[in-house]
């Protein structure tokens, strides 16, 4: 089914939505079940990812990126979830912890780091969750107290999206536990060869089976003050703060992405499906479903490219961010739901992309900021 042409789209950008496109299905797609059975994708595909030009797409040149803005990543974003290429989180890496180094990094942490990432030799990621302290991230308890010309690190992360693989992890410290959010810091650790470092687990997750994640664990590691971010103690919580808006519209881009994947494999399928004697897609029902649906999905597009706008105007703020996180993926678990139910059994089976669609897609309600949270954000702006 053709889609409108989105209103940000040049041929630059259409040229990187196929060469994302042909790299996910040539170097992901035939590996699925294999990365499914052992719980993560290969090292090797960060380095092809970096070889094709898709990591770090959107910083500078000259750190190594691919000179685009927001933009690229959305492209990449968008082609990855649509060909149900979970098996490593470029969002992460290249949306999230490249530019945490880029807005807070001195020079000489920018010319050290972005470079390596962009060509996949350095795989990020970003500890923030613990055991105790999720959403709420005033309550971390992993502190970073300082020696000398290093910290000294001691706590646990859990749900750390590429931690299999990553050797270089942002986390958020306390360094001082006293001042509450006023305590929180960023620190860049890399982990090869890093003494008091070492990963938990594999955790065994509802879906996404293909994507690494574990716990970390930190046990009087020492890391160079050099490598917090920002230059002073104290400020990370308002530096993850001012990078959410861009974090949270990745993953409305891919909400999105992933709905209309569900809906053309279900629009597939009916036509395909016979029940009494005729389609599954002539029956009424079928076809009212569809439809909202579809409206849902093109909707839910529309307010993204929206939030594309703002955020490339600078004007994209907090609440915004939040309405389209949360209701983008509610949406989508709704819209995954309602196609499964149109495949009947077949649907239950993972063999089919509907189930494993509908397992990957709970967690969105969760990771980012749970959306009662998203609410609770939004709420507040509204009684001010």
């Amino acid at each position: 089914m053709n889609q409108p042409q989105r209103p940000w789209m040049d041929a630059d950008l259409d040229m990187l939505r196929d060469t994302a496109r042909k790299f996910f299905e040539r170097e992901c797609v035939p590996h699925h079940a294999r990365w499914a059975g052992q719980g993560h994708a290969d090292r090797e595909i960060w380095t092809k990812a970096g070889q094709a030009g898709l990591l770090c797409a959107s910083i500078p040149e000259a750190y190594g990126g691919g000179g685009g803005s927001f933009l690229h990543e959305a492209v990449i974003c968008e082609e990855q979830a649509g060909a149900m290429v979970g098996a490593f989180s470029n969002s992460v890496h290249s949306g999230i912890v490249a530019h945490y180094l880029l807005a807070y990094g001195t020079e000489a942490q920018k010319q050290r780091w972005l470079p390596r990432m962009a060509q996949g030799d350095l795989v990020a990621a970003i500890a923030m969750s613990e055991p105790g302290a999720g959403t709420d991230l005033q309550r971390i308890k992993t502190s970073a107290a300082r020696e000398g010309e290093e910290f000294v690190i001691n706590g646990s992360k859990t749900f750390i999206t590429n931690g299999l693989h990553a050797n270089l992890i942002c986390v958020a410290v306390k360094t001082n536990a006293t001042v509450g959010a006023k305590g929180v810091s960023l620190v860049m650790i890399e982990t090869d060869g890093l003494q008091g470092f070492r990963r938990g687990r594999l955790l065994d997750k509802l879906g996404q089976k293909t994507l690494d994640t574990v716990e970390l664990f930190f046990d009087s590691m020492r890391v160079p003050v050099d490598n917090l971010l920002g230059g002073e103690e104290g400020k990370g919580f308002a530096q993850l703060m001012q990078q959410l808006p861009q974090e949270r519209l990745l993953i409305a881009v891919g909400a999105v992405a992933t709905m209309h994947r569900a809906i053309e494999e279900t629009r597939t399928y009916v036509r395909q499906r016979e029940v009494f004697g005729k389609p599954l897609m002539a029956m009424q029902n079928t076809r009212f479903k569809l439809a909202e649906c579809h409206t849902q999905a093109t909707v839910a597009r529309s307010f993204v490219d929206d939030c594309i706008a703002r955020l490339l105007r600078g004007e994209l703020d907090i609440p915004t961010a939040a309405m389209a996180k949360w209701w983008t993926t509610d949406t989508n678990c709704r819209i995954v739901d309602e196609c499964l139910q149109l495949f009947g059994g077949y649907g239950y089976m993972m063999e089919y992309p509907i189930a494993r669609l509908y397992a990957d897609v709970r967690v969105s309600k969760i990771y980012g900021g749970a959306n009662e949270v998203m609410k609770e954000i939004v709420a507040r702006a509204m009684d001010r």
